[in-house]
């Protein structure tokens, strides 16, 4: 863990949700452990918008399955949704953090107004000040 103090509820960013549902897909023990002991889990409904629109601009074609059955994935991990609210998303756009992608702007921004910790295998959150990050 790194960034903020522990936090015990996580957000899993886009690709970490997948990769907790999609078959054959590995998750490490340690993020295992972690969703275990969680209070609570979240997944970003703006994690929904960002998979079906790459989806349909054919850039994750992969997780097509994902769009048709995205509630039953997230419960089927307990997860809760994350929705995107006005401070979030005012919070995303003035981050201090040279990172271009909206997407992981919001899911920074949603982790630090909720104080969430972040499960990501994303090198770039590390940009992210007082960003509590579960590395995947």
């Amino acid at each position: 863990m790194s960034g903020a103090a522990n936090r015990g509820d996580l957000l899993l960013d886009t690709h970490a949700f997948y990769w907790c549902v999609a078959r054959g897909a590995t998750v490490p023990a340690h993020v295992l452990t972690a969703l275990e002991s969680s209070p609570r889990r979240f997944v970003s409904a703006g994690s929904a918008f960002e998979v079906s629109l790459k989806v349909r601009l054919g850039k994750y074609t992969g997780a097509a399955a994902l769009c048709g059955s995205w509630s039953e994935a997230r419960g089927g991990l307990r997860a809760l949704e994350l929705a995107v609210t006005t401070d979030d998303a005012l919070l995303a756009g003035t981050l201090d953090w040279d990172h271009k992608d909206p997407f992981d702007r919001l899911l920074a921004a949603q982790a630090l107004n909720h104080e969430l910790t972040l499960v990501t295998a994303d090198p770039a959150f590390d940009g992210v000040a007082d960003l509590a990050v579960l590395r995947w």
